[in-house]
Protein backbone atom coordinates (compact mmCIF):
# COMPACT_ATOMS: atom_id res chain seq x y z
CA UNK A 1 0.00 0.00 0.00
CA UNK A 2 1.17 3.53 -0.70
CA UNK A 3 -0.13 6.90 0.39
CA UNK A 4 -0.45 10.11 -1.54
CA UNK A 5 -1.52 13.57 -0.38
CA UNK A 6 -4.67 13.53 -2.51
CA UNK A 7 -8.25 12.37 -2.07
CA UNK A 8 -8.89 8.83 -3.28
CA UNK A 9 -10.89 8.36 -6.48
CA UNK A 10 -14.32 6.70 -6.50
CA UNK A 11 -14.34 2.94 -6.93
CA UNK A 12 -14.94 1.46 -10.37
CA UNK A 13 -16.21 -2.09 -10.74
CA UNK A 14 -15.46 -4.14 -13.86
CA UNK A 15 -16.99 -7.56 -14.48
CA UNK A 16 -15.34 -10.05 -16.82
CA UNK A 17 -17.20 -12.97 -18.35
CA UNK A 18 -15.79 -15.98 -20.18
CA UNK A 19 -17.54 -17.79 -23.01
CA UNK A 20 -16.67 -20.89 -25.00
CA UNK A 21 -18.60 -20.79 -28.29
CA UNK A 22 -17.71 -23.00 -31.22
CA UNK A 23 -14.89 -21.80 -33.47
CA UNK A 24 -16.78 -20.53 -36.50
CA UNK A 25 -15.03 -17.48 -37.91
CA UNK A 26 -12.24 -17.73 -40.44
CA UNK A 27 -9.22 -15.72 -39.35
CA UNK A 28 -7.35 -13.40 -41.63
CA UNK A 29 -3.77 -14.34 -42.49
CA UNK A 30 -1.32 -14.08 -39.60
CA UNK A 31 -0.30 -10.50 -38.83
CA UNK A 32 2.54 -8.86 -36.97
CA UNK A 33 2.85 -5.48 -35.29
CA UNK A 34 5.46 -3.76 -33.15
CA UNK A 35 5.03 -4.21 -29.43
CA UNK A 36 4.70 -0.45 -29.01
CA UNK A 37 1.28 -0.65 -30.72
CA UNK A 38 0.03 -2.59 -27.67
CA UNK A 39 1.67 -0.42 -24.99
CA UNK A 40 -1.03 1.42 -23.03
CA UNK A 41 -0.60 4.87 -21.50
CA UNK A 42 -1.41 5.36 -17.84
CA UNK A 43 -4.60 7.32 -17.28
CA UNK A 44 -4.81 7.81 -13.51
CA UNK A 45 -2.00 10.28 -12.83
CA UNK A 46 -0.65 8.02 -10.11
CA UNK A 47 0.44 4.39 -9.79
CA UNK A 48 -1.16 2.37 -12.58
CA UNK A 49 -0.46 -0.30 -15.20
CA UNK A 50 0.43 2.15 -17.98
CA UNK A 51 3.78 2.19 -19.77
CA UNK A 52 4.41 5.93 -19.54
CA UNK A 53 5.76 5.85 -15.98
CA UNK A 54 7.21 9.15 -14.79
CA UNK A 55 10.69 8.13 -13.65
CA UNK A 56 11.27 11.41 -11.89
CA UNK A 57 8.42 10.60 -9.50
CA UNK A 58 9.07 6.84 -9.42
CA UNK A 59 12.23 4.73 -9.50
CA UNK A 60 13.21 2.96 -12.69
CA UNK A 61 13.39 -0.77 -11.83
CA UNK A 62 16.64 -1.55 -13.60
CA UNK A 63 20.20 -1.91 -12.37
CA UNK A 64 21.13 -1.72 -8.70
CA UNK A 65 19.02 0.03 -6.09
CA UNK A 66 20.89 0.83 -2.89
CA UNK A 67 18.61 0.51 0.12
CA UNK A 68 19.42 1.79 3.60
CA UNK A 69 17.76 -0.20 6.37
CA UNK A 70 17.11 1.74 9.57
CA UNK A 71 16.03 0.09 12.84
CA UNK A 72 13.82 2.24 15.06
CA UNK A 73 12.49 1.92 18.58
CA UNK A 74 10.25 4.16 20.69
CA UNK A 75 9.83 5.49 24.24
CA UNK A 76 6.85 3.12 24.68
CA UNK A 77 8.46 0.24 22.74
CA UNK A 78 12.17 -0.09 23.51
CA UNK A 79 14.51 -2.09 21.30
CA UNK A 80 14.42 -5.87 21.62
CA UNK A 81 16.09 -8.68 19.75
CA UNK A 82 19.10 -8.91 17.46
CA UNK A 83 19.52 -6.45 14.61
CA UNK A 84 20.86 -9.31 12.51
CA UNK A 85 17.56 -11.17 12.99
CA UNK A 86 15.58 -8.18 11.77
CA UNK A 87 17.80 -7.90 8.71
CA UNK A 88 17.48 -11.61 7.96
CA UNK A 89 13.69 -11.30 8.07
CA UNK A 90 13.71 -9.13 4.93
CA UNK A 91 17.05 -9.93 3.25
CA UNK A 92 15.62 -12.70 0.98
CA UNK A 93 13.71 -9.95 -0.85
CA UNK A 94 16.98 -9.24 -2.66
CA UNK A 95 17.27 -12.68 -4.27
CA UNK A 96 13.54 -12.86 -4.96
CA UNK A 97 13.55 -9.58 -6.90
CA UNK A 98 16.70 -10.57 -8.80
CA UNK A 99 15.03 -13.79 -9.94
CA UNK A 100 11.74 -12.09 -10.73
CA UNK A 101 13.50 -9.51 -12.93
CA UNK A 102 15.65 -12.06 -14.81
CA UNK A 103 18.65 -10.43 -13.16
CA UNK A 104 17.84 -6.95 -14.43
CA UNK A 105 17.21 -5.49 -10.97
CA UNK A 106 19.35 -5.85 -7.88
CA UNK A 107 18.32 -4.67 -4.42
CA UNK A 108 21.32 -4.12 -2.16
CA UNK A 109 20.15 -3.68 1.42
CA UNK A 110 22.67 -2.02 3.72
CA UNK A 111 21.61 -2.18 7.41
CA UNK A 112 22.66 0.62 9.76
CA UNK A 113 23.54 -1.57 12.72
CA UNK A 114 22.28 0.53 15.57
CA UNK A 115 18.91 1.36 17.05
CA UNK A 116 17.50 4.79 16.24
CA UNK A 117 15.15 6.01 18.97
CA UNK A 118 12.15 7.96 17.72
CA UNK A 119 11.11 11.11 19.60
CA UNK A 120 7.45 10.10 19.92
CA UNK A 121 5.64 7.03 21.17
CA UNK A 122 4.81 4.38 18.60
CA UNK A 123 1.09 4.84 19.23
CA UNK A 124 1.24 8.54 18.36
CA UNK A 125 2.06 8.08 14.66
CA UNK A 126 -1.33 6.67 13.67
CA UNK A 127 -0.06 3.54 11.95
CA UNK A 128 -3.43 1.99 11.26
CA UNK A 129 -5.39 1.73 8.02
CA UNK A 130 -6.29 5.30 7.21
CA UNK A 131 -2.96 6.82 8.20
CA UNK A 132 -2.50 10.10 6.33
CA UNK A 133 0.38 11.06 4.07
CA UNK A 134 1.37 13.80 6.54
CA UNK A 135 1.47 11.36 9.46
CA UNK A 136 3.67 8.95 7.52
CA UNK A 137 5.93 11.73 6.28
CA UNK A 138 6.47 12.92 9.86
CA UNK A 139 7.49 9.39 10.85
CA UNK A 140 10.00 9.14 7.99
CA UNK A 141 11.33 12.64 8.66
CA UNK A 142 11.94 11.98 12.35
CA UNK A 143 13.65 8.66 11.59
CA UNK A 144 16.09 10.17 9.09
CA UNK A 145 16.80 13.15 11.28
CA UNK A 146 17.66 10.84 14.19
CA UNK A 147 19.85 8.68 11.93
CA UNK A 148 21.60 11.57 10.15
CA UNK A 149 24.67 11.67 12.44
CA UNK A 150 25.45 8.03 11.65
CA UNK A 151 25.08 7.68 7.87
CA UNK A 152 25.31 9.40 4.49
CA UNK A 153 21.88 9.36 2.87
CA UNK A 154 23.26 10.52 -0.48
CA UNK A 155 24.57 6.98 -1.11
CA UNK A 156 21.09 5.41 -1.13
CA UNK A 157 18.13 5.30 -3.48
CA UNK A 158 15.51 4.45 -0.86
CA UNK A 159 14.96 3.51 2.80
CA UNK A 160 13.56 0.51 4.64
CA UNK A 161 12.50 1.65 8.14
CA UNK A 162 12.05 -1.38 10.41
CA UNK A 163 10.50 -0.98 13.88
CA UNK A 164 11.28 -3.07 16.91
CA UNK A 165 8.96 -6.04 17.16
CA UNK A 166 7.61 -4.74 20.45
CA UNK A 167 6.07 -1.72 18.64
CA UNK A 168 2.67 -3.30 18.09
CA UNK A 169 1.15 0.08 17.22
CA UNK A 170 3.17 0.16 13.98
CA UNK A 171 0.71 -2.27 12.47
CA UNK A 172 1.29 -2.35 8.72
CA UNK A 173 3.77 -1.39 5.99
CA UNK A 174 2.78 1.51 3.70
CA UNK A 175 5.19 3.01 1.17
CA UNK A 176 6.25 6.64 1.21
CA UNK A 177 6.43 7.97 -2.36
CA UNK A 178 8.10 11.07 -3.73
CA UNK A 179 5.78 13.96 -4.53
CA UNK A 180 7.62 16.77 -6.31
CA UNK A 181 4.81 19.21 -5.52
CA UNK A 182 5.51 19.11 -1.77
CA UNK A 183 8.42 20.34 0.35
CA UNK A 184 9.17 16.77 1.31
CA UNK A 185 12.07 15.63 3.46
CA UNK A 186 15.65 16.80 3.01
CA UNK A 187 18.52 15.71 5.23
CA UNK A 188 22.07 17.03 4.80
CA UNK A 189 21.17 18.18 1.30
CA UNK A 190 19.62 14.87 0.17
CA UNK A 191 15.93 14.65 -0.70
CA UNK A 192 14.36 11.46 0.70
CA UNK A 193 12.12 10.28 -2.12
CA UNK A 194 11.12 6.70 -1.34
CA UNK A 195 10.80 4.78 1.93
CA UNK A 196 9.01 1.68 3.13
CA UNK A 197 7.80 2.01 6.70
CA UNK A 198 7.49 -1.60 7.78
CA UNK A 199 5.04 -2.71 10.45
CA UNK A 200 4.09 -5.86 12.28
CA UNK A 201 2.46 -7.31 9.17
CA UNK A 202 5.94 -8.11 7.84
CA UNK A 203 5.89 -11.11 10.17
CA UNK A 204 2.68 -12.30 8.50
CA UNK A 205 3.61 -11.65 4.88
CA UNK A 206 7.31 -12.41 5.15
CA UNK A 207 10.06 -10.87 3.06
CA UNK A 208 7.85 -10.55 -0.04
CA UNK A 209 6.17 -7.57 1.63
CA UNK A 210 9.43 -5.75 0.81
CA UNK A 211 9.14 -6.76 -2.85
CA UNK A 212 5.48 -5.70 -2.94
CA UNK A 213 6.09 -2.31 -1.35
CA UNK A 214 9.27 -1.67 -3.35
CA UNK A 215 7.24 -2.29 -6.51
CA UNK A 216 5.11 0.73 -5.59
CA UNK A 217 8.23 2.90 -5.82
CA UNK A 218 8.49 1.64 -9.43
CA UNK A 219 4.95 2.87 -10.18
CA UNK A 220 2.81 -0.26 -9.68
CA UNK A 221 -0.70 -0.08 -8.18
CA UNK A 222 -2.25 -2.46 -5.68
CA UNK A 223 -4.17 -5.34 -7.25
CA UNK A 224 -6.19 -6.27 -4.15
CA UNK A 225 -9.50 -4.58 -3.33
CA UNK A 226 -9.60 -1.54 -1.09
CA UNK A 227 -13.33 -2.03 -0.41
CA UNK A 228 -15.70 -4.94 0.02
CA UNK A 229 -15.49 -8.19 1.93
CA UNK A 230 -13.45 -10.07 -0.71
CA UNK A 231 -9.92 -8.68 -0.51
CA UNK A 232 -8.64 -10.59 -3.56
CA UNK A 233 -11.37 -10.57 -6.24
CA UNK A 234 -9.14 -9.43 -9.13
CA UNK A 235 -5.97 -11.51 -9.44
CA UNK A 236 -6.06 -13.83 -6.42
CA UNK A 237 -2.57 -15.21 -5.82
CA UNK A 238 -1.22 -14.63 -9.34
CA UNK A 239 0.70 -11.45 -8.53
CA UNK A 240 2.21 -10.20 -5.29
CA UNK A 241 0.60 -6.81 -5.92
CA UNK A 242 -2.58 -8.74 -5.09
CA UNK A 243 -2.07 -11.50 -2.54
CA UNK A 244 1.52 -11.15 -1.30
CA UNK A 245 1.40 -14.66 0.17
CA UNK A 246 -0.30 -16.16 -2.89
CA UNK A 247 0.84 -19.46 -4.39
CA UNK A 248 2.14 -17.89 -7.65
CA UNK A 249 3.16 -14.37 -6.64
CA UNK A 250 5.67 -13.40 -9.34
CA UNK A 251 4.83 -10.25 -11.30
CA UNK A 252 2.66 -10.73 -14.36
CA UNK A 253 4.32 -10.56 -17.76
CA UNK A 254 2.55 -7.25 -18.42
CA UNK A 255 4.22 -5.67 -15.40
CA UNK A 256 7.59 -7.16 -16.34
CA UNK A 257 7.21 -5.51 -19.74
CA UNK A 258 6.29 -2.20 -18.07
CA UNK A 259 9.42 -2.51 -15.90
CA UNK A 260 11.75 -3.25 -18.82
CA UNK A 261 12.41 -6.80 -17.61
CA UNK A 262 10.77 -8.10 -20.79
CA UNK A 263 11.91 -6.59 -24.09
CA UNK A 264 9.60 -5.48 -26.88
CA UNK A 265 10.87 -8.43 -28.94
CA UNK A 266 9.32 -10.76 -26.32
CA UNK A 267 5.83 -9.31 -26.81
CA UNK A 268 3.42 -10.64 -29.48
CA UNK A 269 1.13 -7.69 -30.20
CA UNK A 270 -2.22 -7.76 -32.00
CA UNK A 271 -3.47 -4.15 -31.99
CA UNK A 272 -6.02 -4.40 -34.81
CA UNK A 273 -8.03 -6.96 -36.76
CA UNK A 274 -6.16 -10.08 -37.70
CA UNK A 275 -4.63 -13.11 -36.00
CA UNK A 276 -1.36 -14.36 -34.57
CA UNK A 277 -0.06 -17.74 -33.57
CA UNK A 278 2.57 -17.51 -30.87
CA UNK A 279 4.55 -19.86 -28.66
CA UNK A 280 4.89 -18.43 -25.16
CA UNK A 281 7.68 -19.50 -22.86
CA UNK A 282 6.79 -19.64 -19.15
CA UNK A 283 7.30 -16.25 -17.51
CA UNK A 284 9.13 -17.91 -14.63
CA UNK A 285 12.14 -18.56 -16.88
CA UNK A 286 14.15 -16.07 -18.96
CA UNK A 287 14.09 -15.94 -22.73
CA UNK A 288 11.50 -16.52 -25.41
CA UNK A 289 8.26 -14.71 -26.17
CA UNK A 290 6.59 -13.91 -22.87
CA UNK A 291 3.18 -12.34 -23.48
CA UNK A 292 0.54 -12.15 -26.18
CA UNK A 293 -1.35 -8.85 -26.09
CA UNK A 294 -4.60 -8.01 -27.89
CA UNK A 295 -5.27 -4.31 -27.64
CA UNK A 296 -8.97 -3.51 -27.28
CA UNK A 297 -9.02 0.25 -26.66
CA UNK A 298 -7.11 3.35 -25.65
CA UNK A 299 -6.50 2.01 -22.15
CA UNK A 300 -7.47 -1.67 -22.40
CA UNK A 301 -6.01 -4.95 -23.58
CA UNK A 302 -6.23 -8.68 -23.00
CA UNK A 303 -2.97 -10.42 -22.11
CA UNK A 304 -2.11 -14.12 -22.17
CA UNK A 305 1.00 -15.66 -20.63
CA UNK A 306 2.32 -19.11 -19.77
CA UNK A 307 2.59 -19.93 -16.06
CA UNK A 308 4.37 -22.92 -14.53
CA UNK A 309 5.01 -24.19 -10.99
CA UNK A 310 8.66 -23.19 -10.87
CA UNK A 311 11.01 -20.52 -9.52
CA UNK A 312 9.02 -17.96 -7.49
CA UNK A 313 5.77 -19.65 -8.53
CA UNK A 314 6.82 -23.12 -7.33
CA UNK A 315 3.66 -23.45 -5.22
CA UNK A 316 1.27 -22.54 -8.03
CA UNK A 317 -2.15 -24.16 -7.74
CA UNK A 318 -2.58 -24.55 -11.51
CA UNK A 319 -0.45 -24.28 -14.62
CA UNK A 320 -1.18 -23.33 -18.21
CA UNK A 321 -2.24 -20.10 -19.87
CA UNK A 322 -3.25 -17.21 -17.65
CA UNK A 323 -5.51 -14.66 -19.36
CA UNK A 324 -6.24 -11.29 -17.84
CA UNK A 325 -7.63 -7.90 -18.77
CA UNK A 326 -5.60 -4.73 -18.24
CA UNK A 327 -7.25 -1.32 -17.93
CA UNK A 328 -4.82 1.51 -17.25
CA UNK A 329 -7.65 3.94 -16.48
CA UNK A 330 -8.67 1.99 -13.36
CA UNK A 331 -7.20 3.26 -10.12
CA UNK A 332 -5.15 1.33 -7.60
CA UNK A 333 -7.30 -0.94 -5.43
CA UNK A 334 -10.15 -1.06 -7.98
CA UNK A 335 -8.82 -3.83 -10.27
CA UNK A 336 -6.59 -2.43 -13.05
CA UNK A 337 -5.71 -6.08 -13.79
CA UNK A 338 -8.41 -8.74 -13.61
CA UNK A 339 -7.91 -12.45 -14.27
CA UNK A 340 -10.37 -14.01 -16.71
CA UNK A 341 -12.16 -16.99 -15.20
CA UNK A 342 -12.30 -20.32 -17.02
CA UNK A 343 -15.61 -22.19 -16.63
CA UNK A 344 -13.69 -25.45 -17.04
CA UNK A 345 -11.03 -24.72 -14.43
CA UNK A 346 -10.39 -27.22 -11.68
CA UNK A 347 -11.93 -26.90 -8.24
CA UNK A 348 -9.78 -25.31 -5.56
CA UNK A 349 -8.21 -27.51 -2.92
CA UNK A 350 -6.18 -26.85 0.21
CA UNK A 351 -5.07 -23.22 0.42
CA UNK A 352 -5.93 -22.54 -3.23
CA UNK A 353 -8.75 -20.14 -4.09
CA UNK A 354 -11.02 -20.22 -7.12
CA UNK A 355 -8.97 -17.52 -8.87
CA UNK A 356 -5.77 -19.48 -8.26
CA UNK A 357 -7.15 -22.24 -10.54
CA UNK A 358 -7.88 -20.05 -13.55
CA UNK A 359 -5.50 -21.34 -16.20
CA UNK A 360 -6.49 -22.45 -19.70
CA UNK A 361 -5.48 -25.74 -21.32
CA UNK A 362 -5.08 -27.01 -24.92
CA UNK A 363 -8.43 -27.11 -26.71
CA UNK A 364 -9.91 -24.35 -24.52
CA UNK A 365 -10.56 -20.79 -25.62
CA UNK A 366 -11.78 -17.46 -24.32
CA UNK A 367 -13.93 -15.08 -26.33
CA UNK A 368 -15.17 -11.57 -25.62
CA UNK A 369 -17.85 -10.73 -28.19
CA UNK A 370 -17.97 -7.08 -27.18
CA UNK A 371 -14.22 -6.60 -27.62
CA UNK A 372 -14.33 -8.95 -30.66
CA UNK A 373 -11.38 -11.04 -29.57
CA UNK A 374 -10.65 -14.74 -29.13
CA UNK A 375 -7.71 -16.55 -27.51
CA UNK A 376 -7.38 -20.25 -28.30
CA UNK A 377 -4.85 -22.57 -26.61
CA UNK A 378 -3.42 -24.90 -29.25
CA UNK A 379 -0.79 -26.92 -27.39
CA UNK A 380 1.48 -27.01 -24.38
CA UNK A 381 4.59 -28.71 -23.06
CA UNK A 382 6.56 -28.60 -19.83
CA UNK A 383 7.68 -24.99 -20.23
CA UNK A 384 5.55 -23.32 -22.91
CA UNK A 385 2.12 -22.87 -24.47
CA UNK A 386 1.14 -22.17 -28.08
CA UNK A 387 -1.77 -19.77 -28.67
CA UNK A 388 -3.84 -18.48 -31.52
CA UNK A 389 -5.10 -14.92 -30.96
CA UNK A 390 -7.76 -13.39 -33.16
CA UNK A 391 -9.42 -9.98 -33.40
CA UNK A 392 -12.27 -9.32 -35.81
Amino acid sequence: MKLRPLTAALALTVTLTAATPALADTARPGTTAPASDCALPGKTGWTDEGHNTDYTQFQQPLGTKHVLMLFVDFPDAPASGSLDDYYRELAPAQDWMKQDSYGRLHLEIDPLKRWITMPQTSASYGFQRGITFDQQELYVKQAVQAAAPYTDFSKYDMLYIVPTRSASAIAFSPTYLYDPTTAGITVNGTRIKWAITFGQDMYHWGYKVADHETSHTFGLPDLYAFTGTDVHPYVGGWDLMGNIAGPAPQHTGWERWKFGWIDDAQVACLPATGSRTVRLKAVERPGGTKIAVIRTGGSTAYVAESRRAMAGDANSCSTGVLIYKVDTSITTGDGPIQVVTNPNAGAPTGNCTTLDMQTWQPGQWFQDDTARIRIYVNASDASSDTLWTYKW
